[in-house]
């Protein structure tokens, strides 16, 4: 038994062992363009225009 415990051990210490940057590349990606949506979101939100008629018209029969 004890063999099978030592080949175990160090078949699991062989796989912990670092994989390379996959997971933070990916982590990195994810993160850049849920940022890039919101950023986009954030500034044309600014250039909207709000023609839709919802002062129900007050300035303009102010005018008149």
């Amino acid at each position: 038994m004890p063999d099978t415990a030592d080949a175990a051990a160090a078949l699991l210490a062989a796989a912990a062992a670092p994989q390379g940057l996959g997971d933070t590349l990916r982590i990195v990606l994810l993160v850049s363009l849920v940022g890039g949506v919101l950023l986009a979101w954030f500034l044309l939100r600014g250039y909207r225009t709000d023609d839709t008629g919802d002062d129900d018209g007050a300035d303009r029969d102010a005018n008149t």
